[in-house]
């Protein structure tokens, strides 16, 4: 009896070490853009090791947008100023169109130029919301004027 406590007192602590353990290597893997998209009305960048959190989603787009921006030309606003980036999960890489429901880019002009669909966060910019921010899992959230970020609800 005493050896089975001991057992499972000793399993308990290491699954108190490891999955704490396990989440802050995921949280500290750099985010990988793979590609970018654009079909003029939104921007598509497919992503790997995308933060796990919604502010952590946000913060890091708050961080990186300037180096999207020089890099990838992205956001790319229309003419009125306004734009959409969607972030998606490049998973396993690019597929063949073949399954239904697959998202595919008409500015590759091989076969396997598809992904499977699986949003993980977008940022709008709009005239009457401003910027927004929708983690796919999450909530949305709003930037205020003076740069709080304000949750606004789930989908």
């Amino acid at each position: 009896m005493r050896v089975k406590k001991r057992s499972l007192i000793a399993l308990l602590a290491l699954a108190v070490c490891v999955l704490p353990g396990y989440w802050l290597w995921l949280s500290l893997r750099p985010v990988e853009v793979i590609a970018v998209h654009d079909n003029g009305n939104h921007s598509y960048v497919l992503v790997r090791n995308f933060p796990q959190t919604d502010m952590g989603k946000i913060n890091w787009w708050l961080k990186n947008k300037d180096t999207l921006k020089e890099k990838y030309n992205i956001p790319n606003p229309s003419s009125s100023g306004y734009f959409t980036v969607i972030f998606w999960n490049f998973g396993v890489g690019y597929k063949e169109e073949g399954k239904y429901d697959r998202l595919c880019f008409d500015d590759m002009k091989i076969r396997i130029n598809c992904i499977e669909k699986d949003a993980v966060f977008s940022v709008d910019k709009s005239r009457n919301f401003g910027t927004t921010f929708t983690a796919y899992d999450g909530d949305n959230y709003r930037l205020g004027q003076n740069g709080d970020i304000i949750k606004v609800g789930s989908d």
